[in-house]
Protein backbone atom coordinates (compact mmCIF):
# COMPACT_ATOMS: atom_id res chain seq x y z
CA UNK A 1 0.00 0.00 0.00
CA UNK A 2 1.07 3.37 -0.92
CA UNK A 3 -0.10 6.51 -0.02
CA UNK A 4 -0.10 10.01 -1.76
CA UNK A 5 0.17 11.94 1.70
CA UNK A 6 4.57 10.10 0.96
CA UNK A 7 4.69 12.18 -1.65
CA UNK A 8 4.30 15.35 0.60
CA UNK A 9 7.80 14.91 0.81
CA UNK A 10 8.75 15.08 -2.03
CA UNK A 11 9.79 18.43 -2.93
CA UNK A 12 6.93 20.40 -5.38
CA UNK A 13 9.75 21.93 -7.93
CA UNK A 14 10.83 19.68 -10.90
CA UNK A 15 14.25 18.33 -10.89
CA UNK A 16 14.77 19.63 -14.11
CA UNK A 17 18.19 20.79 -15.63
CA UNK A 18 18.48 22.38 -19.26
CA UNK A 19 18.27 19.40 -21.73
CA UNK A 20 16.22 18.59 -24.95
CA UNK A 21 13.44 16.30 -24.58
CA UNK A 22 11.48 14.79 -27.02
CA UNK A 23 10.40 17.27 -24.35
CA UNK A 24 -1.59 -6.00 -16.79
CA UNK A 25 -4.93 -6.50 -15.74
CA UNK A 26 -4.76 -10.17 -14.97
CA UNK A 27 -7.76 -12.67 -15.05
CA UNK A 28 -8.95 -14.64 -12.39
CA UNK A 29 -9.24 -18.63 -12.47
CA UNK A 30 -11.41 -19.83 -10.46
CA UNK A 31 -10.22 -23.58 -8.72
CA UNK A 32 -11.17 -26.72 -10.36
CA UNK A 33 -12.70 -27.78 -6.80
CA UNK A 34 -14.86 -24.26 -5.72
CA UNK A 35 -17.27 -22.10 -7.35
CA UNK A 36 -17.81 -17.95 -6.29
CA UNK A 37 -20.86 -17.03 -6.33
CA UNK A 38 -22.47 -13.71 -6.57
CA UNK A 39 -21.78 -12.95 -2.98
CA UNK A 40 -18.78 -13.92 -2.73
CA UNK A 41 -19.17 -17.16 -0.82
CA UNK A 42 -17.10 -19.86 -2.41
CA UNK A 43 -19.34 -23.91 -3.11
CA UNK A 44 -18.64 -27.37 -3.43
CA UNK A 45 -18.51 -27.24 -7.24
CA UNK A 46 -19.82 -30.79 -8.86
CA UNK A 47 -16.88 -32.83 -9.68
CA UNK A 48 -16.72 -35.96 -12.42
CA UNK A 49 -15.63 -38.32 -9.67
CA UNK A 50 -16.44 -38.16 -6.21
CA UNK A 51 -13.64 -37.90 -3.86
CA UNK A 52 -12.85 -39.18 -0.41
CA UNK A 53 -14.75 -37.29 1.62
CA UNK A 54 -12.27 -36.39 4.33
CA UNK A 55 -9.97 -35.49 1.29
CA UNK A 56 -13.14 -33.47 -0.08
CA UNK A 57 -14.23 -31.91 3.61
CA UNK A 58 -10.15 -30.53 3.89
CA UNK A 59 -10.14 -29.66 0.22
CA UNK A 60 -12.59 -26.98 0.09
CA UNK A 61 -11.92 -24.56 2.51
CA UNK A 62 -8.24 -24.18 1.12
CA UNK A 63 -10.03 -23.75 -2.39
CA UNK A 64 -12.14 -21.67 -1.01
CA UNK A 65 -9.51 -19.42 0.83
CA UNK A 66 -7.64 -19.47 -2.20
CA UNK A 67 -10.22 -18.22 -4.88
CA UNK A 68 -11.61 -15.30 -2.49
CA UNK A 69 -7.59 -13.94 -2.54
CA UNK A 70 -7.46 -13.94 -6.34
CA UNK A 71 -11.16 -12.71 -6.69
CA UNK A 72 -10.17 -10.00 -3.84
CA UNK A 73 -7.10 -8.30 -5.79
CA UNK A 74 -7.78 -5.52 -7.50
CA UNK A 75 -6.99 -5.04 -11.21
CA UNK A 76 -6.30 -0.93 -11.13
CA UNK A 77 -4.78 1.22 -8.65
CA UNK A 78 -3.19 4.88 -9.24
CA UNK A 79 0.61 5.28 -8.97
CA UNK A 80 0.40 9.30 -9.24
CA UNK A 81 -1.60 12.24 -9.00
CA UNK A 82 -0.11 15.32 -10.10
CA UNK A 83 -0.20 18.60 -8.90
CA UNK A 84 -0.03 18.14 -5.11
CA UNK A 85 -2.96 18.61 -2.83
CA UNK A 86 -4.37 21.91 -0.85
CA UNK A 87 -2.01 21.15 2.09
CA UNK A 88 0.92 21.27 0.05
CA UNK A 89 1.00 23.94 -2.49
CA UNK A 90 -1.52 26.22 -4.29
CA UNK A 91 -1.98 25.69 -7.87
CA UNK A 92 -2.61 28.05 -10.84
CA UNK A 93 -5.65 28.70 -13.07
CA UNK A 94 -4.27 26.88 -16.41
CA UNK A 95 -3.05 23.48 -13.95
CA UNK A 96 -3.99 20.28 -15.69
CA UNK A 97 -4.94 17.56 -13.28
CA UNK A 98 -2.48 14.61 -14.37
CA UNK A 99 -3.77 10.95 -13.27
CA UNK A 100 -1.20 8.02 -14.19
CA UNK A 101 -2.63 4.40 -12.94
CA UNK A 102 -0.47 1.82 -12.17
CA UNK A 103 -0.36 -0.40 -15.32
CA UNK A 104 -1.39 -0.37 -18.82
CA UNK A 105 -5.63 0.76 -18.73
CA UNK A 106 -7.51 -2.28 -20.95
CA UNK A 107 -10.96 -0.76 -21.35
CA UNK A 108 -10.66 3.19 -21.07
CA UNK A 109 -14.00 4.19 -21.19
CA UNK A 110 -14.35 2.20 -17.67
CA UNK A 111 -11.32 4.19 -16.07
CA UNK A 112 -12.30 7.29 -17.08
CA UNK A 113 -15.68 7.27 -16.44
CA UNK A 114 -15.19 6.52 -12.38
CA UNK A 115 -13.35 9.81 -12.16
CA UNK A 116 -14.84 12.73 -11.38
CA UNK A 117 -13.81 16.71 -11.12
CA UNK A 118 -15.82 19.03 -8.29
CA UNK A 119 -15.15 22.77 -8.52
CA UNK A 120 -16.62 25.51 -6.17
CA UNK A 121 -16.82 27.41 -9.04
CA UNK A 122 -17.59 25.25 -12.13
CA UNK A 123 -16.02 25.44 -15.61
CA UNK A 124 -16.37 22.59 -18.00
CA UNK A 125 -13.40 20.12 -18.03
CA UNK A 126 -12.57 16.86 -19.68
CA UNK A 127 -10.08 13.79 -19.64
CA UNK A 128 -7.56 13.35 -22.57
CA UNK A 129 -5.46 10.05 -22.97
CA UNK A 130 -1.69 10.61 -23.73
CA UNK A 131 -0.38 7.12 -23.16
CA UNK A 132 -1.70 3.59 -21.60
CA UNK A 133 -1.22 4.77 -18.25
CA UNK A 134 -1.92 8.28 -18.16
CA UNK A 135 -5.03 10.45 -18.17
CA UNK A 136 -4.76 14.49 -18.36
CA UNK A 137 -8.22 16.80 -17.38
CA UNK A 138 -8.41 20.19 -18.80
CA UNK A 139 -10.57 23.00 -18.84
CA UNK A 140 -12.53 24.35 -21.43
CA UNK A 141 -10.99 27.74 -20.16
CA UNK A 142 -9.03 28.76 -16.97
CA UNK A 143 -10.28 27.64 -13.61
CA UNK A 144 -11.64 30.37 -11.35
CA UNK A 145 -9.16 31.53 -9.11
CA UNK A 146 -9.12 31.37 -4.64
CA UNK A 147 -11.01 27.91 -5.25
CA UNK A 148 -11.10 24.22 -3.80
CA UNK A 149 -11.60 21.27 -6.83
CA UNK A 150 -11.86 18.47 -5.47
CA UNK A 151 -10.78 14.72 -7.73
CA UNK A 152 -12.28 11.22 -6.83
CA UNK A 153 -11.28 7.87 -8.37
CA UNK A 154 -13.66 5.62 -8.07
CA UNK A 155 -11.69 2.54 -8.86
CA UNK A 156 -14.12 0.52 -6.78
CA UNK A 157 -17.14 0.88 -8.96
CA UNK A 158 -14.79 -0.37 -12.63
CA UNK A 159 -16.13 -3.94 -13.16
CA UNK A 160 -14.27 -6.52 -11.60
CA UNK A 161 -12.16 -4.05 -10.21
CA UNK A 162 -14.57 -4.26 -7.07
CA UNK A 163 -11.44 -4.26 -4.35
CA UNK A 164 -10.10 -1.29 -5.02
CA UNK A 165 -9.76 1.47 -2.81
CA UNK A 166 -10.88 4.54 -4.18
CA UNK A 167 -8.93 7.58 -4.23
CA UNK A 168 -9.24 11.29 -3.95
CA UNK A 169 -7.60 14.41 -3.77
CA UNK A 170 -8.60 18.26 -3.25
CA UNK A 171 -6.54 20.91 -5.05
CA UNK A 172 -6.19 24.50 -3.92
CA UNK A 173 -6.55 27.29 -7.10
CA UNK A 174 -4.26 30.67 -5.54
CA UNK A 175 -3.85 33.97 -7.13
CA UNK A 176 -4.45 33.73 -11.18
CA UNK A 177 -1.44 34.78 -12.26
CA UNK A 178 -0.97 34.89 -16.40
CA UNK A 179 2.00 36.65 -17.86
CA UNK A 180 2.44 37.65 -21.36
CA UNK A 181 5.81 37.66 -22.93
CA UNK A 182 6.16 40.29 -25.40
CA UNK A 183 9.50 38.57 -27.43
CA UNK A 184 9.07 41.81 -30.00
CA UNK A 185 8.43 44.66 -27.33
CA UNK A 186 10.99 42.32 -25.41
CA UNK A 187 8.67 42.95 -21.83
CA UNK A 188 6.58 40.61 -19.67
CA UNK A 189 4.13 41.80 -18.47
CA UNK A 190 2.01 39.95 -15.02
CA UNK A 191 -1.55 40.05 -14.28
CA UNK A 192 -2.24 38.57 -10.84
CA UNK A 193 -6.27 38.48 -10.64
CA UNK A 194 -7.12 40.41 -13.48
CA UNK A 195 -4.67 43.37 -12.23
CA UNK A 196 -1.95 44.20 -14.48
CA UNK A 197 1.14 44.11 -11.30
CA UNK A 198 4.15 44.46 -13.11
CA UNK A 199 6.31 44.87 -16.84
CA UNK A 200 9.54 43.33 -16.71
CA UNK A 201 12.04 44.03 -19.12
CA UNK A 202 13.19 40.96 -20.71
CA UNK A 203 15.63 39.08 -23.34
CA UNK A 204 14.14 36.16 -25.13
CA UNK A 205 15.75 33.47 -27.79
CA UNK A 206 18.16 35.18 -29.79
CA UNK A 207 17.46 32.37 -32.77
CA UNK A 208 20.34 30.88 -35.36
CA UNK A 209 21.00 27.89 -34.51
CA UNK A 210 18.60 25.38 -36.81
CA UNK A 211 18.79 21.51 -36.04
CA UNK A 212 16.62 19.52 -37.78
CA UNK A 213 14.74 22.09 -39.59
CA UNK A 214 13.69 23.78 -35.67
CA UNK A 215 15.85 26.85 -34.94
CA UNK A 216 16.51 25.76 -31.39
CA UNK A 217 17.84 29.01 -29.93
CA UNK A 218 14.12 30.67 -30.48
CA UNK A 219 11.59 31.12 -27.49
CA UNK A 220 8.82 28.86 -28.10
CA UNK A 221 5.09 30.71 -29.53
CA UNK A 222 2.15 29.69 -27.20
CA UNK A 223 0.86 29.28 -23.83
CA UNK A 224 3.32 27.60 -21.54
CA UNK A 225 2.22 26.54 -17.65
CA UNK A 226 4.70 26.86 -14.72
CA UNK A 227 6.03 23.31 -13.96
CA UNK A 228 8.14 24.17 -11.13
CA UNK A 229 11.05 26.04 -10.01
CA UNK A 230 14.36 25.83 -8.71
CA UNK A 231 15.93 28.47 -6.34
CA UNK A 232 19.03 28.48 -8.31
CA UNK A 233 19.35 25.72 -11.43
CA UNK A 234 22.26 24.92 -13.63
CA UNK A 235 21.85 25.26 -16.81
CA UNK A 236 24.09 23.72 -19.41
CA UNK A 237 24.84 22.92 -22.92
CA UNK A 238 24.46 19.41 -23.05
CA UNK A 239 21.18 19.69 -24.52
CA UNK A 240 22.85 20.49 -27.85
CA UNK A 241 25.17 17.59 -27.59
CA UNK A 242 27.86 20.37 -26.31
CA UNK A 243 29.68 18.63 -23.30
CA UNK A 244 33.46 19.64 -24.71
CA UNK A 245 34.66 22.80 -22.28
CA UNK A 246 36.86 24.33 -25.35
CA UNK A 247 33.74 24.12 -28.26
CA UNK A 248 32.09 27.64 -28.43
CA UNK A 249 28.71 26.53 -27.60
CA UNK A 250 29.82 25.12 -24.26
CA UNK A 251 28.18 26.79 -21.33
CA UNK A 252 27.50 25.61 -17.98
CA UNK A 253 26.17 28.42 -15.59
CA UNK A 254 24.25 28.11 -12.18
CA UNK A 255 21.05 30.66 -12.78
CA UNK A 256 19.35 32.10 -9.82
CA UNK A 257 14.81 32.42 -9.39
CA UNK A 258 14.41 29.87 -12.22
CA UNK A 259 11.18 28.93 -13.52
CA UNK A 260 10.81 26.26 -15.31
CA UNK A 261 7.79 26.56 -18.80
CA UNK A 262 8.48 23.47 -21.02
CA UNK A 263 10.13 20.27 -21.32
CA UNK A 264 12.32 21.39 -23.97
CA UNK A 265 14.71 23.44 -21.38
CA UNK A 266 12.99 26.62 -21.24
CA UNK A 267 12.72 29.20 -17.98
CA UNK A 268 11.60 32.15 -16.71
CA UNK A 269 15.56 33.54 -15.25
CA UNK A 270 17.64 36.07 -14.12
CA UNK A 271 19.74 37.16 -16.37
CA UNK A 272 23.65 36.02 -15.82
CA UNK A 273 24.65 39.30 -16.87
CA UNK A 274 24.38 41.37 -19.73
CA UNK A 275 21.75 43.06 -18.69
CA UNK A 276 22.08 45.80 -21.15
CA UNK A 277 20.19 43.38 -23.79
CA UNK A 278 17.24 43.60 -21.29
CA UNK A 279 14.69 45.27 -22.79
CA UNK A 280 16.11 45.91 -25.77
CA UNK A 281 16.71 42.90 -27.22
CA UNK A 282 16.63 39.24 -27.67
CA UNK A 283 19.81 37.50 -26.66
CA UNK A 284 19.12 34.14 -24.84
CA UNK A 285 19.65 30.32 -25.96
CA UNK A 286 16.09 30.41 -26.13
CA UNK A 287 14.69 31.16 -22.06
CA UNK A 288 13.17 34.21 -20.87
CA UNK A 289 15.96 36.29 -19.00
CA UNK A 290 14.63 38.92 -16.94
CA UNK A 291 16.65 41.79 -14.43
CA UNK A 292 17.74 40.53 -11.10
CA UNK A 293 14.49 42.04 -9.22
CA UNK A 294 11.99 41.11 -11.95
CA UNK A 295 12.95 37.47 -11.50
CA UNK A 296 13.34 37.11 -7.79
CA UNK A 297 9.23 38.88 -7.86
CA UNK A 298 8.44 36.30 -10.72
CA UNK A 299 9.76 33.29 -8.69
CA UNK A 300 7.90 34.21 -5.42
CA UNK A 301 4.70 34.49 -7.12
CA UNK A 302 4.93 31.91 -9.35
CA UNK A 303 2.46 28.52 -8.61
CA UNK A 304 2.65 25.63 -10.56
CA UNK A 305 0.10 25.34 -13.02
CA UNK A 306 0.27 29.70 -13.82
CA UNK A 307 -0.06 30.69 -17.27
CA UNK A 308 2.94 32.49 -19.55
CA UNK A 309 2.13 33.20 -22.31
CA UNK A 310 4.77 33.79 -25.03
CA UNK A 311 4.23 35.92 -28.06
CA UNK A 312 6.14 36.76 -31.32
CA UNK A 313 8.70 33.92 -32.53
CA UNK A 314 8.49 31.94 -35.09
CA UNK A 315 8.89 28.40 -33.12
CA UNK A 316 5.67 27.01 -32.29
CA UNK A 317 5.27 25.40 -28.67
CA UNK A 318 4.12 22.05 -29.33
CA UNK A 319 1.34 20.42 -26.88
CA UNK A 320 3.42 17.48 -26.03
CA UNK A 321 6.13 19.85 -24.49
CA UNK A 322 5.52 19.88 -20.84
CA UNK A 323 1.99 21.00 -19.66
CA UNK A 324 1.59 23.26 -22.84
CA UNK A 325 -2.10 21.46 -23.26
CA UNK A 326 -3.53 24.76 -23.70
CA UNK A 327 -2.30 24.83 -27.40
CA UNK A 328 -5.08 21.96 -28.40
CA UNK A 329 -8.00 24.06 -29.34
CA UNK A 330 -10.87 23.04 -26.75
CA UNK A 331 -12.36 20.52 -30.13
CA UNK A 332 -9.23 19.20 -30.17
CA UNK A 333 -8.80 18.40 -26.64
CA UNK A 334 -12.13 16.58 -25.93
CA UNK A 335 -11.08 14.04 -29.06
CA UNK A 336 -8.79 12.46 -26.67
CA UNK A 337 -11.41 11.42 -24.34
CA UNK A 338 -12.88 7.62 -24.57
CA UNK A 339 -16.30 8.78 -23.32
CA UNK A 340 -19.05 9.53 -25.85
CA UNK A 341 -19.32 13.46 -26.84
CA UNK A 342 -21.64 15.15 -24.64
CA UNK A 343 -20.35 13.03 -21.22
CA UNK A 344 -20.69 14.99 -17.89
CA UNK A 345 -16.83 15.57 -17.17
CA UNK A 346 -17.59 17.70 -13.73
CA UNK A 347 -20.00 18.63 -11.00
CA UNK A 348 -21.30 21.81 -9.73
CA UNK A 349 -20.60 21.68 -6.10
CA UNK A 350 -17.22 19.85 -4.21
CA UNK A 351 -18.79 20.87 -0.75
CA UNK A 352 -19.78 17.16 0.32
CA UNK A 353 -17.11 15.25 1.52
CA UNK A 354 -16.42 11.88 -0.71
CA UNK A 355 -16.47 8.18 0.46
CA UNK A 356 -13.18 7.63 -1.14
CA UNK A 357 -9.65 7.63 1.02
CA UNK A 358 -8.21 11.49 0.29
CA UNK A 359 -5.11 11.09 -0.99
CA UNK A 360 -5.19 7.22 -0.60
CA UNK A 361 -3.44 4.95 -3.01
CA UNK A 362 -4.16 1.80 -3.70
CA UNK A 363 -0.95 -0.15 -5.55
Amino acid sequence: MNTLRRAAHVTLTVAAIAVATACSAGGTTTPAASVTGAAGTATQAPATQAPDAKAAAALAPRAASKTARKAGKPKLGIADITPMGEKVERVGVGFPIIVTFDRTVRDRAAAEAVLQVQAEKPVEGAWRWVSDRKVIYRTKTYWKPHQKVLFTARLSQIPGNEAAKDVSRRFAVGTANISVVDTKKHVMKVRRDGKLTKTIPISAGRGGLPRNGVDVYLTTTGVHLAMGKKRVETMTSSWLGVTDPKDPLYYKLEIPWAVRISDSGEYVHQSAGDYQFLGKSNQSHGCVRATPAGAKWFYGISQRGDVIEVTGTKRKLDWRNGWSYWQLSWNQWKRGSALPAGSASASPSASASPSADEDALQG
